[in-house]
């Protein structure tokens, strides 16, 4: 009875480490977890009574729920065996294939995290960062939409920043939900981003099962109403203009829409514009396949160096944020009644008796060429509501001071004359045009002021010139608004 028992050290601490997993995994998480939960539920509480378009049932629902009813949706399960007939493959292997891509797609909203973190996070970033101006927004029309309709935000793609900047102006009034392209599937990034709600996209992938999963995943939350946010463009502007809408998103919300339906699809336009946008020069370097790429470790030594500058000028009060950053809601654009108009049209032109369209009565072909019609009519929209900020403005008198024949510098009251009559013609042709504190002249000087301060242009004796050099990052801003 009084006899010892030795134990190797190694078993002695593993013991020890499950006798302590133990206990935590029995004691501390279950209150850890109900704590948390307690405090979710108050955030929701508080958000049922603030925001303008509720959190939806779909978005709280748990991961794993979510996941499972995307494997065994009927499409999916078709076409799961339609792959693995055609590539000879066993069916469990198919199906392992379709839970990850299953995994990878689904979020994992978390209402604390994104109201409470994210919110605070977000607003920190870009009133750090940039002047954040709401430049304007129809509330009325914005009021007056279905509280049962599914909204969903498109919006031009100018920087990376577009998520965090529309994301954080419009959590007064809804969570959204983003398709984040596969840049950000970096741990812990990626972690991160499902808790706010985002949903992954493989936006070059050829693969039918996994664009099947995809269209399933993104038709269970647009029937479901989940708020969403999407580029149309598909991928950040290269060369500052608008780009063409690409149709696979917006065809899987929409292919499946049935216009007699509870609920309605309702688009708002957003347009986004910067004073400066931080990669412009990295985006502009895609346009030309021959210039060289930095390599890793000069792409390295190049952002510290940016840092280590606005570090030195935020010490020395010379430091200015990167000028405005302005977002604009245009006026929403509803499925049904853009169903309607067209059905309306169809019978005129066939002498027929008017009715909705249907989309899910048409051809693939036919249902295609509706698709790009409204995505067409969503660009215009979203082109629209870009504000035209003072770099711009002052970004474009330049740009067409170049293609002059006379080219030269312009004293800074040239300069101001053709940035009012400019801000004069945008205004006229109904755009959104910014002006600082209501002060055109202002305005001028901002934009004059922050293309000097980034050697864009140069200025001597009073007198100011394009540098010949930087032609492509000016008309990279100019760009922004030529549309206008």
């Amino acid at each position: 009875m009084n006899s010892t028992v030795e134990l190797p050290l190694w078993l002695v601490l593993l013991l020890g480490a499950l006798a302590l997993w133990a206990a935590l995994d029995r004691l501390l998480v279950p209150s850890v977890r109900f704590v948390l939960r307690r405090r979710v539920d108050r955030v929701l509480d508080e958000l049922s009574t603030r925001l303008r378009i509720q959190v939806q049932p779909f978005k709280l629902t748990k991961r794993r729920v979510l996941i499972d009813r995307l494997l065994y949706d009927p499409e999916v399960l078709e076409a799961l065996e339609e792959h693995a007939r055609e590539r000879e493959m066993p069916r469990d292997v198919a199906m392992a294939r379709v839970r990850r891509y299953a995994e990878e797609i689904v979020p994992a909203f978390n209402a604390y995290l994104y109201f409470r973190l994210g919110y605070r996070v977000g607003r920190v970033v870009a009133r750090s960062l940039y002047r954040v101006r709401l430049v304007t927004s129809d509330e009325q029309a914005l009021g007056a939409v279905d509280p049962r309709s599914t909204v969903v935000f498109v919006m031009n793609h100018r920087s990376n920043m577009d998520y965090v900047l529309v994301a954080y102006l419009a959590a007064t009034s809804t969570a959204l939900s983003y398709a984040v392209g596969e840049w950000a599937r970096i741990w812990p990034l990626q972690t991160l981003i499902r808790a706010m709600g985002a949903y992954f996209v493989r936006r070059r992938s050829n693969d039918p099962l996994y664009r099947r999963v995809l269209e399933r995943y993104v038709h269970m939350a647009t029937a479901s109403g989940v708020t969403q946010a999407v580029y149309p463009e598909g991928g950040l502007s290269r060369d500052g203009r608008l780009r063409p809408p690409k149709l696979g998103l917006l065809d899987y919300m929409l292919r499946s829409f049935d216009p007699a339906g509870e609920r309605d699809i309702v688009f708002v336009p957003v347009g986004i514009n910067y004073d400066r946008v931080l990669e412009d020069r990295t985006l502009l370097l895609d346009l030309d396949p021959e210039a060289p790429r930095p390599g890793g470790f000069a792409a390295a030594r190049t952002t510290l160096a940016f840092l280590g500058r606005n570090l030195r000028q935020a010490l020395t009060s010379r430091w200015f944020r990167f000028g405005y950053a302005g977002v604009s809601f245009g006026r929403p654009v509803s499925v049904r009644a853009h169903l309607a108009a067209r059905g309306a049209e169809h019978a005129a032109a066939d002498r027929g008796a008017a009715g909705t369209l249907d989309l899910r009565r048409l051809s693939r072909e036919e249902r295609f060429e509706e698709v790009a019609r409204l995505a067409a009519r969503l660009m215009e929209e979203v082109g629209r509501a870009v504000p035209a900020l003072p770099v711009a403005v002052a970004a474009t008198v330049f740009a067409r001071r170049l293609e002059e024949e006379e080219g030269g510098p312009m004293s800074g009251l040239e300069v101001k004359a053709r940035i009012f009559a400019l801000q004069q013609e945008l205004t006229a042709r109904g755009a959104q045009v910014y002006v600082p504190r209501g002060d055109p002249e202002y305005a001028a000087e901002v934009g004059l002021r922050m293309l000097t301060l980034r050697r864009l242009v140069e200025e001597r004796d009073g007198c100011y010139a394009a540098r010949p050099a930087e032609r492509a990052v000016l008309a990279y801003y100019a760009h922004s608004i030529a549309h206008l």
